[in-house]
């Protein structure tokens, strides 16, 4: 492809195949990592910001999103940390939230204001839907993440939490 050729929207379907390292069924796209797609002569430059500023992927993540997109693509691609913006988890969207359900992971709620103790109690099973649910640990594999039990179904599960 040209650069003449590329457009925004082919830009973002081609980051559609930047998946996330620690949850492999969400894309940069998915989490609303990505901040800004600039079209140049002869390069794109993307802008992205991390789920977390000490998170230790970053490097991973603009390895794959530079290597993608010029194999898909076939244009120069330069990425950049977006220092200006912060992740919270309303960035994710609609469709992110359904699929870390899917995938045996509760989606956060949507924020209005701050975390709350509350909200992290508050966690349906992404397994059998019940709201039976206890906090186990606001602790879980990643910084992102919380453990939940479900009374219901006997399930262990994870909560992506609400992060602001």
């Amino acid at each position: 492809m040209s650069s003449q050729t590329i457009t925004i929207a082919a830009v973002y379907a081609s980051l559609e195949h930047v998946m996330d390292p620690e949850i492999p069924v969400l894309s940069v796209v998915d989490l609303g990592m990505i901040t800004g797609v600039e079209l140049g002569e002869a390069a794109v430059h993307i802008k992205m910001i991390p789920t977390f500023a000490a998170c230790p992927a970053v490097s991973y993540i603009r390895h794959n999103i530079k290597t993608v997109l010029e194999s898909e693509l076939g244009i120069a691609v330069s990425v950049e940390v977006d220092k200006q913006e912060h992740w919270h988890s309303n960035r994710m969207t609609p469709a992110a939230k359904e699929k870390l359900k899917a995938f045996g992971i509760a989606p956060p709620k949507v924020l209005s204001g701050e975390v709350s103790t509350e909200i992290m109690m508050e966690v349906p099973c992404p397994h059998c839907g019940s709201e039976q649910t206890y906090l186990r640990s606001p602790f879980g594999s990643t910084l992102c993440r919380a453990i939940h039990f479900c009374k219901a179904c006997g399930q262990v599960f994870e909560q992506f939490k609400p992060l602001e």
